[in-house]
């Protein structure tokens, strides 16, 4: 039953970033399996993620579905997640889906970021508030199409 479980939790897509999964996304840290008792540990994106009430309940559906009768997500923001965390896959998911990916490393300068569409760097932040709490919005002035840019942090 436990790779049963491990592998329905880590399916769970995220509900802002549906091209991901929570595994994908780096969300997801750990799955303890006891029996029927299952413990999920979660590191949201960003503290007070609005997200993270649907991934806990959704976390749990697919853990009961499995086999696991007794659920509980613990959410632990230690180490605190990062962009680093997602790997090349989830990277490319993004890009495809039209959302450009957040760069790698310290980013201590705001830099231009590529256009997911076209692959212009001639690239302008419009809003650092975009749709979600993890999401800026662009535009690009090569082909001239907004597009979301996943923040770095």
């Amino acid at each position: 039953m436990n790779e049963r479980v491990r592998a329905a939790v880590a399916a769970v897509r995220d509900p802002e970033l549906t091209v991901l999964t929570i595994e994908e996304l780096g969300v997801l840290r750990e799955v303890a399996v006891d029996g029927d008792r299952v413990v999920v540990t979660v590191t949201p994106t960003y503290l007070g993620c609005p997200a993270m009430a649907t991934i806990k309940a959704d976390i749990v559906a697919a853990a009961r579905a499995a086999g696991g009768r007794e659920v509980e997500v613990v959410v632990s923001h230690s180490p605190p997640w990062t962009t680093d965390w997602l790997g090349e896959a989830a990277r490319a998911k993004l890009a495809a889906a039209g959302t450009a990916p957040p760069r790698r490393g310290p980013v201590l300068v705001a830099l231009s970021v590529r256009c997911p569409r076209c692959g212009s760097p001639d690239t302008s932040e419009l809003s650092r508030a975009g749709s979600t709490a993890c999401l800026s919005l662009w535009r690009c002035a090569g082909c001239g199409q907004p597009f979301d840019h996943m923040k770095d942090h």
